[in-house]
């Protein structure tokens, strides 16, 4: 085997289990474990892992924190197909929630140029504006404490009236998702304990992602990947991350 094929598989496994050990790897392609830390070595050097005592972890990204005017100007193309495909899960007489993040915002726009008549409940900000000409839509607004990051409320208040509610559909986003640990996750602890009642008060969860967020690690979990009944995503998402969600037995819309 060329060393090519070799690094090339050990990517495979690590993009699978998300960690190698040099024994093993030299036990698999019959090489000697020197010659396995010379790939871990160009692998490192190249930035797609981050070698450790007898192996190496794959090397992910670490989400940031930013601004939802900065996070409306990215991946846009991506973010206005996943909301397109929200919106045909919406149905007449549907109660909604609609956290806040960018792919929402543009999912309330279409609801707000539509004819469906549901009750949308939301901590977004922005939001309510764009049913100033809407009067079929029935929009509860959540109160609490304004976090200027996320664009909508965040704090006890937000959680004590939304515990109030059960919803038919809760549409969510996270910073980062990862596919070894099947964890989902943001950046900031308020935001993870209000998504965190959404899917407990969700008949139907949603999250809304892009693919590049399933190469993305953040510092505090609100949800397992399989507490979701599906997964909004790219239309060109890759064969390897459709085969981990169907092993966790979670659709991908």
């Amino acid at each position: 085997m060329f060393t090519e094929e070799r690094l090339e598989q050990i990517l495979n496994i690590l993009n699978k289990n998300g960690r190698v050990k040099v024994k093993e790897l030299s036990e698999q392609f019959n090489v000697s474990e020197g010659m396995i830390r010379k790939d871990l070595q160009r692998l490192e050097r190249d930035g797609v892992l981050q070698r450790t005592y007898g192996g190496a972890i794959l090397n992910r990204k670490i989400s940031k924190s930013s601004s939802i005017t900065t996070r409306m100007k990215v991946n846009l193309s991506s973010k206005e197909l996943i909301s397109k495909k929200a919106f045909d899960l919406i149905e007449d007489g549907d109660m909604i929630f609609l956290e806040s993040s960018s792919i929402n915002f543009l999912l309330a726009k279409l609801i707000a140029n539509s004819t469906k008549k549901i009750t949308l409940i939301t901590t977004m900000s922005i939001i309510p504006t764009l049913f100033n000409d809407n009067e079929i839509v029935i929009l509860i607004c959540i109160g609490g404490v304004y976090d200027n990051k996320s664009g909508g409320v965040l704090g006890s208040e937000a959680i004590k009236s939304i515990s109030k509610y059960t919803f038919n559909k809760g549409f969510l986003g996270s910073s980062g998702v990862n596919l070894i640990t099947n964890s989902v996750g943001t950046v900031a602890l308020e935001d993870g304990n209000l998504k965190e009642l959404i899917v407990s008060n969700s008949k139907e969860v949603f999250l809304l992602v892009e693919k590049e967020k399933f190469n993305v690690d953040s510092p505090y979990r609100f949800a397992t990947i399989d507490e979701f009944d599906a997964i909004i995503s790219d239309s060109d998402i890759t064969d390897e991350i459709g085969e981990k969600l169907k092993n966790l037995t979670v659709k991908l819309i």
